[in-house]
């Protein structure tokens, strides 16, 4: 087996430059070690895609060093390759995806990573694209559109960014106006919302827990629609959304529409945003597909 660190050397505060590389070196894996730092956006999936097509008859795992941005364009690169899996070395402002399987800290031994046994599971695809945790949008994409301001001002993200995007939300993203289908059923009639998630992963924002019931292995999406509610009473209800106590509260009923499904389809005005695991994309009629066990993820075994 090939070992190929894919590193983003902006994540982490820009500090994966030191230090990580020496710790790889000295890991002494059984194959090829290689690494290689991403250059700009979309350049790990260009990477990977590359390096697979001229390895075709090697075994490759792909670690991702960065955050989610970095381990989305890996395996977005990596889609359809039957002798590749990917995993995550978590560097990121919000590492959501590995809170799945339990956070960042079974991610951080860099040989249990590089060996560690690999799972099928499910992606998310939206076009052309893969999505790895999340697709959403209503507020969280306005929080998104601010994340990625600070980005560009500071060179990197945080959650303190995610944390300003929602009170600033607070004041100028409380409606928006789409429509959502799951397997053929429309879910909001009104034509609206607070925000909506269809998620492969349970986390979002850093520390959002905004799908309990995700599974990234049973072929569905979970798909969950915030109602508009008045702004008191959303910062009233926002502490068990973090937790992850929307889907069964009862102060939550009447606020929250809730199913599974394995096609989604959204329309809405000109101009809409959405995101794919924080990218944002600017579309008012798209689709999400499940497609079911799509990729190898490894995961280090629990100790």
């Amino acid at each position: 087996m090939n070992y190929v660190f894919v590193i983003n050397p902006l994540a982490g505060n820009g500090e994966l430059r030191n230090g990580l590389p020496d710790k790889i070196r000295a890991l002494d894996l059984p194959g090829p070690t290689e690494l290689y730092y991403t250059k700009a956006e979309a350049d790990a999936s260009a990477f990977v895609r590359g390096y697979c097509a001229e390895h075709r008859d090697t075994e490759i795992r792909f670690i991702s060093c960065g955050g989610d941005g970095t381990l989305s364009e890996v395996v977005g690169g990596a889609v359809g390759f039957r002798n590749a899996s990917v995993t995550c070395f978590p560097c990121g402002s919000g590492n959501d995806f590995v809170k799945t399987w339990g956070g960042a800290s079974r991610f951080l031994d860099l040989r249990e990573l590089a060996l560690a046994p690999d799972h099928l599971i499910d992606l998310l695809k939206v076009g052309d694209f893969y999505s790895l945790n999340v697709v959403n949008f209503g507020l969280d994409a306005y929080v998104a559109i601010q994340v990625q301001e600070d980005r560009a001002r500071y060179g990197h993200g945080s959650k303190s960014s995610y944390t300003r995007g929602v009170l600033k939300a607070l004041v100028y993203s409380m409606h928006s106006r789409f429509t959502v289908k799951a397997d053929g059923e429309l879910m909001n009639p009104e034509g609206g919302g607070l925000l909506c998630t269809i998620a492969n992963g349970q986390y979002v924002g850093g520390s959002y827990r905004c799908a309990p019931r995700a599974l990234t292995d049973d072929g569905l999406a979970e798909v969950c629609i915030v109602k508009e509610m008045p702004r008191l009473l959303f910062i009233t209800l926002i502490g068990g959304y973090m937790r992850g106590e929307h889907l069964d509260g009862r102060r939550y009923k009447d606020h929250v529409i809730y199913r599974r499904a394995k096609r989604i389809e959204v329309d809405a005005p000109e101009g809409f945003a959405y995101t794919r695991d924080g990218e944002i994309v600017h579309e008012s009629h798209f689709a999400v597909e499940v497609c079911p066990k799509m990729i190898r993820f490894a995961v280090p075994e629990r100790k």
